[in-house]
């Protein structure tokens, strides 16, 4: 059915869709019964698909990766379609634009997206308000969160303590990400010291709340071996939960699509990024020992895709360009084709 209408929808610019489509699934859910019937329809309900990763327990291991619902506007109907948890975000302490438009744009014949989005959303006090009303029926809520563009990167950690303040109580893990490539100088951040001052100060901030919530990192997928290394001594060194391989790429290379869209500036994501992601996946689950879990995303398209990432050393995957190109049944695809595996 999704392949029917998908041309329609690519007919119209990336992000003026978007917002008409997440707005039709809230008016239709609107609708009595129609929530019932999706969850009926896309939700695969079977013990054998539970995860307990980093101390919370996911009823499936396929999530929504950041970026679908910054504000966390839509995460009742989101959670309809089957996912086994969501990130919202990326939220920022004050509300912004983001970069100038256009800033997202398809690539149809790599089955890939760029974007240069630039962290645009309304902050973390409207992000957190939507979430505080929230029935969650067993539903897991990570919030990743960002500087603002105009923080300077000497006094980043002050917008991450702000954000961790505000979503503390609402969010079930936390994403810091310094590997957008649209936030200017934002990518320096993932240095080892500045990186670990970042970190160190929110796990302070953690072990005060009396309860705590698991810290992850975001890491861009073009980051050198020996960078990876200082990635897994950092987490082993703070103490952090685990980490998110991986964000969007600025590399082009392979792409088959015309270098009007290609030249774009921004980071690509789907199918381009499926080999690199998995790459770095297994580089740091085997050069750690498999110390820490990894949530594995970038080029999930299929259900062989998601295994390979899960094979790979990642104990849950993200979907986000995949479930754009693919649709809502990806979700209950994956699932259905993990319980085959574990026959």
């Amino acid at each position: 059915m999704y392949h029917l209408i998908r041309p329609l929808f690519f007919r119209f610019e990336p992000e003026g869709i978007h917002h008409f489509v997440t707005a039709m699934l809230k008016t239709v859910n609107r609708i009595p019964g129609v929530s019932a019937l999706q969850r009926k329809m896309l939700h695969v309900n079977d013990p054998r698909l539970e995860r307990e990763v980093f101390g919370l327990k996911f009823k499936n291991p396929v999530g929504l990766g950041a970026g679908f619902d910054k504000n966390a506007s839509h995460v009742k109907e989101i959670a309809n379609l089957g996912f086994g948890f969501i990130e919202i975000g990326t939220v920022t302490p004050l509300p912004q634009p983001g970069n100038d438009k256009p800033r997202m744009f398809r690539l149809p014949a790599d089955e890939g997206l760029i974007n240069r989005m630039g962290f645009n959303n309304q902050g973390a006090e409207v992000a957190a308000g939507h979430l505080r009303h929230l029935k969650r029926d067993g539903l897991i809520i990570g919030g990743n969160i960002g500087k603002n563009k105009v923080t300077p990167n000497e006094k980043a950690v002050e917008d991450y303590v702000k954000c961790f303040d505000v979503l503390f109580d609402v969010v079930d893990y936390f994403v810091v990400n310094v590997s957008s490539p649209n936030t200017p100088g934002l990518r320096e951040l993932q240095e080892k010291e500045p990186l670990k001052n970042i970190l160190n100060t929110l796990q302070q901030r953690n072990s005060k709340n009396g309860i705590s919530r698991p810290i992850l990192l975001k890491i861009a997928p073009d980051l050198t071996d020996s960078q990876l290394d200082d990635i897994v001594d950092i987490v082993k060194e703070t103490g952090i939960a685990g980490i998110i391989a991986t964000n969007t790429t600025l590399s082009r290379q392979g792409l088959t699509s015309p270098s009007s869209v290609t030249s774009e500036t921004g980071g690509l994501s789907g199918k381009p990024l499926t080999k690199r992601s998995t790459e770095v996946i297994k580089y740091l689950s085997e050069k750690s020992g498999k110390a820490f879990p990894i949530i594995g995303v970038g080029g999930i398209h299929s259900p062989s895709d998601a295994i390979e990432k899960l094979e790979a050393g990642a104990s849950l995957v993200q979907i986000y360009t995949g479930f754009i190109y693919q649709g809502p049944t990806l979700i209950k695809r994956i699932n259905k084709a993990l319980l085959r595996r574990n026959k």
